[in-house]
């Protein structure tokens, strides 16, 4: 009920409107799902292509080791863990904690209720069909029959054991979105309708089922769309499932309605969801990406229909990719900034790759016609063959400052083994009312030197996990920020919701990353019976490779002020009377404060409350050092000094 209410407050009155015009069509969606859907024109869409794209022998092997695993039933989900789900699976089932899903109407569902569905997210990510595409490749690189009847016999179980709208395969239009991605990539690497896969009279059942389920998806997305306060990657995800689905099987007569609806607010939410200097607005790095890869995928399809999208679509992702250029270090580690649940929208070489590379090599690819070396893009690119779409050759390829976006990039050496490289957030919490895969971190700041992260944000754990540690990787005290009186920043009202949003105020503008001076605040705390104002100055002098981060508090009466700085697991991170002294590969560093009546102390894997704590995977977290500073103050700054020595 308390979720409820805080939802509510979220909502707009057309807001509300809407969800009860949702609730109403679940229920006629009751109906619907009884009746047979209508007969398929044959007007699919395969673009002819055959086998395989050019692969070097090691990435071959590596597919064919993956494609025979998932013969005997062990498949990756959340690109590192392996489950055991039999040869065929019970799709309803969650491979996490075993729990079997109901097989009733999908509005009657709750998807958070662990004891109904377990663990919701498990058992959604095995049923992206990620899998599927593994072996329609395997199949694409041999030739062998064994391959595809193994893909018939899981797509067969599929549609016997999940009916439209009957049971949790059916509760999240996302899900149904990316569902018909990688069934898109299924149909052309199999050879689309005149494939083997639909030999004999078998063949043919199986792609009149699959064709019916297919309507059933996109009917569904069409009729519940995310929109209002939960209108972010969900929709971009919804949209780009609805838009593949329809220009790959433009079979019925609702297809070109969904097709126009999908390909028109696509172009609107590539724009309205990022920044116009390239950050996605949901200030969460790992579902920038995700974002990113609806957007290509919706692009390329796109393309090879000969229906290509705007200029100032692609404009939006070449912009995305110069962001993810920018934040990342030299060794190719992206920030982990809000949000993260390791989901992949497709999954075309190595489980456990990483996407923020696989995604500049696919720009460089489309963007700037490099025949790339990187397996899955030439498999993509193979499935979805077109010509390159029309693009602003005048945008940079790099950059230092987002003001729009709110981070900003320091350091010196950028590119180079010597490379220090910062990142500052003075950016929104989060996207919309309820701000979902935002977390606390207003004035955070994240360090990477010689390629090896040393200043990190902790990641995101568990959505679903116990609420201590939901509570604790987002909130305030899990980020390199200042905490006031025990408070996050924001106000948390559910697991995907704030109530009450920090801002934060650009006040003094950096002009160069080297020569860095930067000056903000955020009103996070002026909700405090006696306000408290948070002001951070951040300077990075590239010459003495030092950075001096000092913090100032304006209140009226003292208030207890917790700094905390958190450094990667692996540094020797150590505390005497003079300094806090970190270690790692290539470099030393030191750490010291200055101030009044302060209290220091380094915390590593406390768990009442949680503190010290690091996540780099879903459902994974390890212990890391947390140099934690307390003062009680009103008046007094503390400011802290970091001097980088490189080996």
């Amino acid at each position: 009920m308390a979720w409820m209410v805080n939802r509510l407050r979220c909502m707009s009155v057309a807001e509300v409107g809407y969800r009860m015009q949702q609730a109403a069509a679940s229920q006629a969606a009751r109906i619907l799902a009884r009746r047979p859907p209508p007969p398929p024109l044959p007007r699919t869409r395969t673009f002819g292509l055959g086998g395989a794209p050019q692969l070097a022998q090691a990435d071959i092997d590596a597919l064919l080791a993956d494609a025979e695993r998932i013969l005997v039933g062990h498949v990756v989900l959340f690109a590192g863990r392996s489950f055991d789900v039999g040869p065929i699976p019970d799709w309803n089932r969650d491979p996490e904690t075993g729990v079997l899903g109901p097989a009733v109407f999908a509005g009657d569902i709750t998807i958070t209720d662990r004891n109904q569905v377990g663990d919701i997210k498990h058992v959604w990510e095995l049923n992206r069909h990620l899998h599927l595409v593994r072996l329609a490749q395997a199949a694409a690189v041999t030739g062998q029959a064994r391959w595809l009847r193994a893909l018939g016999q899981q797509l067969r179980s599929w549609f016997e054991q999940c009916p439209p709208q009957i049971g949790p395969n059916w509760t999240s239009s996302l899900e149904l979105g990316i569902r018909l991605i990688n069934w898109a990539l299924v149909w052309q690497l199999v050879g689309g309708e005149r494939g083997a896969l639909f030999d004999g009279e078998d063949g043919a059942r199986l792609r009149a089922d699959w064709l019916d389920s297919i309507h059933a998806h996109c009917s569904h997305i069409a009729r519940h769309l995310s929109r209002h306060s939960s209108a972010n990657n969900h929709l971009i995800g919804e949209l780009a499932g609805l838009y593949v689905a329809a220009s790959i099987w433009p079979c019925w007569r609702a297809s070109a309605r969904w097709l126009e609806q999908a390909r028109r607010e696509l172009e609107h939410e590539a724009q309205a969801q990022f920044t116009r200097d390239g950050v996605n607005r949901e200030q969460a790095f790992a579902y920038h990406v995700f974002a990113s890869e609806f957007l290509f995928v919706a692009g390329l399809v796109g393309q090879a229909c000969g229906t290509p999208f705007s200029r100032a679509y692609w404009a939006v992702l070449q912009r995305a990719l110069r962001f993810v250029r920018s934040v990342r270090d030299v060794a190719g580690n992206l920030p982990q900034v809000g949000d993260a649940d390791d989901g992949i929208v497709f999954c075309l070489d190595a489980f456990g790759a990483d996407r923020a590379t696989q995604l500049l090599a696919l720009g460089a690819s489309v963007f700037g016609g490099q025949a790339s070396e990187h397996p899955g893009v030439r498999w993509l690119l193979h499935a979805l063959p077109g010509p390159r779409p029309a693009i602003d050759h005048h945008e940079p390829e790099d950059a230092w400052a987002f003001p729009e976006g709110g981070y900003f990039v320091f350091g010196a050496d950028f590119g180079s083994a010597r490379e220090i490289k910062g990142l500052l957030d003075c950016g929104p919490l989060g996207y919309l009312g309820i701000a979902a895969h935002g977390h606390a971190d207003a004035l955070s700041l994240v360090l990477s030197v010689a390629g090896e992260p040393c200043l990190i944000d902790c990641g995101t754990y568990s959505y679903w996990q116990e609420q201590k540690w939901r509570d604790y990787f987002r909130g305030t005290s899990a980020h390199n920020t200042v905490r006031i009186d025990g408070l996050d920043q924001s106000v948390a009202g559910g697991r995907f919701m704030w109530l009450k949003k920090a801002r934060a105020n650009i006040e003094r503008m950096p002009s160069s990353p080297h020569e860095f001076d930067f000056r903000g605040s955020h009103d996070g705390y002026l909700r405090l019976p006696d306000p408290v104002r948070h002001l951070r100055s951040v300077r990075f002098d590239a010459g003495s490779s030092t950075l001096v981060v000092r913090d100032e508090f304006a209140a009226r009466k003292p208030h207890r002020a917790e700094i905390f700085w958190h450094f990667a697991p692996g540094l020797d991170v150590r505390l005497d009377s003079s300094a806090l002294h970190v270690r790692g590969k290539a470099f030393a560093m030191q750490v010291h404060v200055a101030g009044a009546g302060l209290a220091l102390e380094l915390v590593r894997g406390a768990e009442n409350p949680p503190l010290g704590w690091a996540s780099r995977n879903y459902e994974s977290r390890e212990p890391c050092d947390v140099f934690k500073i307390t003062a009680l103050s009103s008046a007094v700054p503390i400011e802290c000094r970091f001097t980088i020595t490189l080996f």
